[in-house]
């Protein structure tokens, strides 16, 4: 009795299946390196902006987040892209003014954050991407650490503990390096129609890391 790989499905079935792998893995891509460069549009855009025009951007970042996902669900993936785009350009136009702050007092420590930021990203992509086990069950440990990075934030603002923005930092490259595997990971799993959502998320990681880094490579800021 011949086998699938015999009659030769096997083998088609695999190619299809990288095939279909490649075109999800670049159209996600597409739209991170797309998004990127509507936050640094962002950044450019509020530049010399004062004031605290940064909370209504953050504040609208979030609605794009919860529109995405919305739009995503129901299928109106062009809508979905729409405001994945306009998250990308909120968040930029939200530390645009940061961003000028660093590019006129010490340009090199943008550049020192960014190029660490792609090593990390790529690094810790490539292992969650090539990491053959689903990394699902990840999520609720996760979810939990980010909690407990957000409440130790919070903590930090009212309590004085030393080098706790560098701790913090630290603590938010761990938890957003693990964020990191795991979406690539999903990535490897993913189909056209989760392509967005996880575009969103791959970008968010990228995001926080990016600020992170910032902050360590700009002293910590305030200790």
């Amino acid at each position: 009795m011949p086998t699938y790989q015999q009659l030769g499905y096997g083998g088609g079935g695999a190619v299809i299946t990288r095939d279909r792998a490649r075109a999800v893995f670049g159209q996600v891509m597409g739209l991170v390196a797309l998004t990127v460069g509507c936050t640094a549009l962002g950044a450019y855009i509020t530049r010399n902006t004062t004031g605290r025009a940064w909370i209504a951007f953050f504040i609208g970042a979030f609605v794009c987040i919860f529109a995405l996902n919305m739009a995503s669900s129901r299928g109106r993936e062009q809508l979905a892209i729409l405001f994945l785009f306009g998250l990308g350009l909120l968040l930029g136009m939200a530390i645009g003014p940061v961003l000028n702050q660093y590019a006129k007092s010490d340009p090199g420590v943008l550049y020192q954050a960014a190029g660490a930021t792609g090593a990390f990203v790529l690094g810790l992509g490539a292992i969650g991407y090539a990491t053959r086990r689903d990394l699902s069950y990840w999520a609720r440990g996760l979810f939990w650490a980010l909690l407990a990075l957000i409440l130790f934030g919070l903590v930090g603002i009212f309590v004085s503990i030393p080098h706790a923005n560098i701790i913090y930092a630290v603590l938010g490259l761990v938890v957003f390096g693990a964020y990191t595997i795991f979406d690539f990971n999903r990535l490897r799993r993913a189909n056209v129609a989760s392509a967005v959502p996880i575009a969103a998320s791959i970008f968010l990681d990228i995001f926080n890391v990016f600020l992170f880094m910032l902050q360590l490579f700009g002293g910590g800021g305030r200790n």
